[in-house]
């Protein structure tokens, strides 16, 4: 992807000649591997770090060409979104300190990071999804200015005709359209680099397949998106439903999504996979070869095969086969994409210690996996770790059905012991990592739990938008301390959350958890709502979810003590019409001003002409009464 001549698939005669390329690819990668010119007897760990860049209120900080042109290292690269980053840690031998070396390097490079941050006054958080995301920050002016990621959004956006579209039901539910791949820039992972060589990649690609779902399990650490409570790991399938340029008859005809763990196993060689993302998904971007691979092999020289790197980097699969080149040598790895990034440094080492001693110890003890396991199993399994984490129940080798704490503690672990050990990792070093696992499982706190429990605390207090910065907040104290996230303590309410900074604009204090009535409903439906609940104001929607309306408790009085409730009278004849609304970025004391000029009681907050929220009186006294006790107690002290 860091190719620069690349450019979108539409010209046809661009297109077959990038297709023929991507078959010289193929072909010359078949060749190399009959000819025996990979790599032997050579075990490398790799990791990518991505992170996300925060200013001084837990939001997300757009400054990520300002932070790479402080830090001048190949290591650091940019990343879909302007306020995420990238750290490509260097990559070690399987053997001995491999992953302390791995876990030293990080984090000096994260104190790079944080170095360069803090000099326009803003700081670096790992976690999957940053809780204080709003969907206004997913904007294409927070696309990074790097052509490719406007050409690849460009291409998925032509393919599939419409807006992306995400539904996730958890305890809440999310629906959301967007007009750019910017939603996947929600998601910032820790990915885990394993070199096979061509000999057993088949049996190596199958078991990392089936190994994603426990360290999924083990692992989750992203269950909040827009402030809705969703799977433990929402990233698997935002992800999907990011960069998803399927249309619904491709649906229908279950025509799989780029991003996607597969079908069935892997039978004879890596080429398998290749095969089927070229006869699979539709070319997005093209280049124009460097090289032709055929000619440099004759050469004597190893090709680059950069149309099929092109290629293979536009299709997401949760075990992707990667080709590189290290030292002259080329190599297979397999870049497992599921783990999170966070919630801390430890954790991460933690959780690839875990992958890749599960990985070791499972080729060497275990039988064929594929004749233990049926495919849809393992798929299966794998959704349900990310929807309930370490709740999820798995169906394991030779039909065993068994919780996935109970099958991490007594089988998988052990397992990942013997397999650091039989690549000569230090013991110090496996008992280090693999007890951060144990004890995670074993105290059921992951990074998703942790923020699952302080957002269910905080909110008895909080209105949503305090408490994911309150908990931002509190991830960020807990990572400076570097201790494993199974020893954090829950999130408490950050000490300046009622200062007057909170609550510049009225998307920090606006109620979202609205009741709403459709022009034809009854009036004294509404006045009932109005009842039940001890509401004074209804918002009025179209069916098709536009606000055209606003019903007051005083407009009600004032119908029925003329008519009386003899009439069955429907609310577009009481409602008021086209009432005054606000955005969510307009200024708590515009909207203080604009309510009291036209004396009104509310007012509607509302986003591409949809209702997103809605600020009254007594919102306002309460943050009044807030900000005047937080000047009392600054005052005194």
């Amino acid at each position: 992807m860091g190719t620069p001549n690349i450019c979108i698939a539409t010209s046809e005669d661009g297109v077959r000649r990038f297709t023929r390329a991507l078959i010289a690819d193929l072909t010359a990668l078949n060749q190399m591997i009959q000819m025996d010119l990979f790599e032997k007897r050579a075990r490398r760990v790799g990791a990518e770090q991505e992170l996300f860049l925060i200013d001084p209120e837990m939001r997300p900080a757009p400054i990520a060409d300002r932070v790479l042109s402080l830090l001048q290292n190949p290591h650091y690269t940019s990343e879909l979104g302007k306020f995420n980053l990238e750290i490509n840690a260097s990559p070690q031998f399987l053997t001995n300190r491999c992953f302390r070396l791995m876990e030293s390097e990080l984090s000096e490079m994260l104190n790079g990071v944080r170095h360069a941050a803090q000099t326009f006054g803003c700081d670096y958080l790992l976690t999957g999804i940053l809780p204080t995301l709003r969907p206004a920050d997913l904007s294409l002016q927070n696309m990074t200015d790097i052509p490719r990621y406007h050409l690849l959004s460009e291409s998925l956006m032509g393919l599939r005709g419409q807006d992306f579209f995400v539904h996730l039901k958890g305890l809440d539910e999310l629906i959301l359209s967007h007009n750019s791949m910017m939603m996947e820039a929600c998601n910032t992972s820790f990915q885990v680099h394993y070199q096979v060589e061509p000999s057993n990649f088949v049996a190596a690609y199958n078991l990392a397949q089936v190994i994603s779902a426990p360290l999924l399990a083990a692992a989750a650490n992203s269950p909040l998106l827009f402030q809705k409570r969703l799977w433990k790991e929402s990233r698997i399938a935002l992800f999907q439903h990011s960069v998803d340029e399927r249309n619904p008859m491709e649906v229908q005809r279950f025509r799989p999504t780029r991003t996607l763990f597969g079908e069935d196993w892997l039978h004879e060689s890596i080429l398998e996979i290749f095969k089927e993302n070229i006869a699979r998904f539709r070319t997005l971007l093209i280049l124009e070869p460097e090289e032709h691979p055929a000619a440099v092999l004759q050469a004597g020289r190893i090709p680059k095969l950069s149309a099929l790197a092109l290629h293979n980097s536009t299709v997401w699969r949760w075990n992707r086969p990667c080709y590189g080149i290290l030292d002259g040598r080329p190599h297979l790895r397999i870049e497992n994409r599921v783990l999170a990034s966070g919630p801390t440094v430890i954790d991460e080492i933690a959780n690839a210690a875990f992958f890749c001693g599960m990985l070791a110890g499972m080729e060497n003890e275990y039988e064929p996996i594929n004749t233990q396991m049926q495919f849809f199993q393992v798929k299966e399994n794998f959704f349900a770790a990310a929807r309930h984490g370490l709740n999820a129940q798995f169906t394991w080798a030779k039909g065993k059905n068994i919780p996935a704490d109970e099958l991490i503690l007594q089988e998988l672990l052990p397992v990942a012991h013997r397999g650091l050990e039989l690549y000569g990792v230090s013991t110090e070093d496996s008992n280090r990592y693999l007890d951060v696992i144990e004890q995670r499982v074993r105290t059921g706190k992951t990074g998703a739990r942790w923020i699952l429990d302080s957002w269910n605390d905080l909110r008895h207090h909080l209105l949503p938008e305090p408490c994911s910065r309150s908990i931002t907040a509190a991830m960020m104290t807990e990572q400076k301390t570097e201790r494993p996230v199974h020893l954090w303590k829950s999130a408490e309410i950050l000490p300046s959350i009622w200062r007057e900074e909170n609550y510049r604009f009225v998307a920090q204090i606006m109620t979202t958890d609205l009741y709403t009535i459709h022009p034809d409903d009854l009036t004294d439906l509404a006045a009932c709502i109005m009842d039940w609940h001890h509401i004074r104001h209804l918002p009025v929607e179209s069916r098709d979810g536009k606000l055209v309306g606003l019903l007051t408790q005083r407009d009600l009085i004032h119908f029925f003590s003329k008519s009386g409730r003899m009439e069955l009278v429907s609310i577009e004849s009481v409602m008021k019409k086209d009432p005054i609304t606000v955005s969510p970025d307009t200024s708590t004391l515009t909207a203080m001003e604009l309510m009291k000029a036209t004396n009104i009681g509310c007012l509607p907050v509302v986003e591409n002409e949809r209702l997103v929220g809605i600020i009254t009186t007594y919102d306002l006294l309460a943050v009044s009464a807030k900000l005047m006790e937080d000047n009392l107690k600054r005052r005194e002290t």
